[in-house]
């Protein structure tokens, strides 16, 4: 503690009004405090404002969950940031995709080129039926949400809705989609796994 700025011990303050006594002012003062910090480090990392939105959401939730860990031998911030830091590399390594351009050569004599390996975008009788009952799961699994989370699941990655978008279309706040997204996803998380746990799927 003698090594933390005035600002650290506040933080600390907070931190322990949050897990001794589950002050939602304090889980709100500290990402409040650090959420725009949060938000533009995670667009340098992924350069996307949605994605970058989202991993934010996900870096103070990560933490939260874990805050009765975090000791005071260093800052909060810094604590927070790695934990931020390291679920955008995550993100990242999952996402990365090599990327093979089109008249690249494929052999030594450059003869063979990657567009004539191209496969067709037309399914197969067996990737269709496949298809269809991977979707048909999903939308089980989306019946078991509440309207309103199924509804947020739908437009935002069925429909493939920005968050701006989603807020004019159900006359809410964008900070409130974001907040509800991030629930509707832990949720439909939670009822996959038990439904696997359960053998049902």
């Amino acid at each position: 503690m003698k090594n933390l700025s005035d600002k650290a011990v506040e933080d600390y303050e907070w931190v322990c009004q949050a897990v001794e006594h589950n002050d939602q002012m304090a889980y709100a003062a500290l990402m409040e405090r650090y959420r725009e910090s949060i938000y533009h480090t995670m667009y340098k990392m992924v350069h996307n404002k949605d994605d970058a939105e989202d991993l934010t959401i996900e870096a103070f939730a990560k933490a939260f969950r874990k805050l009765d860990s975090y000791t005071p031998t260093y800052a909060f911030s810094t604590w927070l940031f790695r934990i931020a830091t390291n679920n955008g590399i995550d993100y990242i390594r999952k996402k990365r995709i090599k990327m093979l351009s089109i008249d690249d050569p494929l052999g030594e004599d450059g003869v063979q080129d990657f567009s004539n390996n191209l496969k067709s975008n037309a399914l197969d009788p067996e990737e269709r039926y496949i298809r269809q009952q991977r979707k048909k799961i999903m939308r089980d699994l989306l019946n078991k949400l509440s309207p309103k989370y199924k509804r947020m699941i739908e437009l935002r990655f069925f429909d493939e809705l920005s968050y701006q978008e989603i807020s004019e279309e159900l006359e809410l706040p964008i900070g409130t989609v974001k907040a509800q997204l991030f629930r509707a996803k832990e949720l439909l998380f939670d009822i996959l796994k038990h439904s696997k746990e359960s053998g049902s799927l």
